[in-house]
Formats: C-alpha cells, sequence, structure tokens
C-alpha cells in the first residue's frame, strides 16, 4: 500500500498548492488568459470541486484500503481533465500550459490506475 499512500499523497498535495491560490488570482488569470471570465461562480466551483478531491486524495493516502472503490473515481477524474487538455491543446484552443497541466493529470491517472490494481492484490480474500 505504499505505492498508493504516496502517489495520492503526492497528487493531493501538488493539487492543493496548484489550486489553492487560484481563489485569489482569478483577476491575474484573466489578464494572462483572456477573455475575461463571465461567469465567475464556474471559475469558483471549478477550483471547488478541485480542492475537494485534492482532500479525498489525501483521505486514499491515509487509507487506501478502506477507500479503495473511490479510487475509480479518481481515475475518472484525471483522465476526463486531462484528455479533454490534451485534445484542446492538439487544436490549438489552449496554452501549452494548460497541456502541461493536463499530462500531469494523465501521469497522476496511471499511478492511481496502479495503485488501485495493487490494492486489488493486497486485498484479503474472502472464503
Amino acid at each position: 500500500m505504499r505505492f498508493a499512500r504516496v502517489a495520492f499523497g503526492i497528487a493531493g498535495v501538488y493539487g492543493l498548492v496548484a489550486l489553492l491560490p487560484l481563489y485569489f488570482e482569478r483577476e491575474k488569470y484573466e489578464h494572462m488568459a483572456p477573455p475575461a471570465i463571465t461567469h465567475p461562480e464556474f471559475y469558483y466551483g471549478f477550483v471547488g470541486i478541485g480542492v475537494a478531491w485534492q482532500v479525498a486524495f489525501l483521505m486514499i493516502a491515509a487509507q487506501p484500503l478502506r477507500y479503495r472503490p473511490l479510487m475509480i473515481a479518481c481515475c475518472v477524474e484525471k483522465f476526463s481533465y486531462g484528455i479533454a487538455v490534451l485534445v484542446l491543446g492538439f487544436q490549438n484552443r489552449v496554452a501549452s500550459v494548460a497541456m502541461a497541466f493536463g499530462t500531469v493529470d494523465l501521469v497522476l491517472g496511471v499511478l492511481f490506475v496502479i495503485s488501485f490494481l495493487r490494492a486489488r492484490a493486497s486485498t484479503p480474500k474472502s472464503t
């Protein structure tokens, strides 16, 4: 379970470091990547949901076997964002920095899949 603890722990801390500043940098983001955000509720909603997932990652890191079923949703979270951003990047619809974050999410998604499979191998078999 060490692998899952490390993978989810790194993902949770990384995500909090990346997402929490967004609560205070909306105007900076609008200036760096126009156009201006016209629906701030979606922006702050995205940040809030992202932060909630980071907390879930940290919970899984603390008790991987207990929260193993939640790892499936974590994989969906990572792959849905990572794939979407990369597709948009190849269409020249997002900045390369967004593609970098999408790639990080894909790598973390692969680590989550490995964690899920290893946790299955560690789960005691019932008779």
